[in-house]
């Protein structure tokens, strides 16, 4: 199993695109009762809103969930850049209800004609609970989220290598519109 994510990081360029080494584990993500397997196609409505997310742990360690985007742009004309989806530090456990909300979920919303994304999850265990300074940004804004950097993130504080990743694909559907009208910028 640790072979095998780590291989699939590799084979889908998760790994230098998005972040420097991969996670030696699949993480356990769940959207309306579908767990999710790495490199699945869902559809942005399927996404919309917050998945359930687990993981075995003791309760007295404290974890990083982040997803991105590393797919995004405008047109194919354009190189990709990435986008922060969702960030969650100190999180007690598995207990995500409990952690520090960096970034609101932003479900999928690839603009139309651009093809399939990438939308990946990665957790990271914390030497401790940690002060971070970033700005919290809101569901209904981009500021802070287009052309992040995962991996400068993950340098600040240290976060060393992701222990469990997963990945899903989407493309455009009926629901971008109306996903795109929530942004206030």
């Amino acid at each position: 199993m640790a072979n095998d994510a780590l291989s699939k990081f590799q084979s889908e360029k998760i790994v230098p695109t998005l972040i420097s080494t991969a996670p030696r584990s699949f993480l356990p993500v769940e959207y309306n009762g579908i767990q999710i397997e790495f490199g699945q196609e869902l559809t942005p409505t399927l996404v919309k809103d917050i998945p359930k997310v687990t993981w075995n742990v003791g309760d007295s360690e404290y974890y990083t969930l982040c997803m991105a985007d590393p797919d995004a742009r405008l047109s194919l004309d354009v190189p990709p850049f990435q986008v922060l989806h969702w960030l969650v530090t100190n999180i007690p456990g598995n207990d995500i209800d409990k952690g520090d909300i960096l970034a609101e979920y932003r479900g999928s919303g690839p603009p139309k004609g651009t093809g399939l994304h990438r939308y990946v999850f990665l957790l990271f265990k914390q030497p401790e609970k940690l002060q971070f300074d970033e700005k919290f940004i809101s569901k209904t804004t981009r500021t802070g989220r287009v052309n992040y950097s995962v991996q400068n993130f993950v340098d600040k504080y240290k976060l060393g290598i992701p222990v469990a990743g997963n990945m899903y694909r989407a493309e455009y559907d009926d629901y971008v519109p109306t996903l795109y009208a929530t942004y206030t910028d």
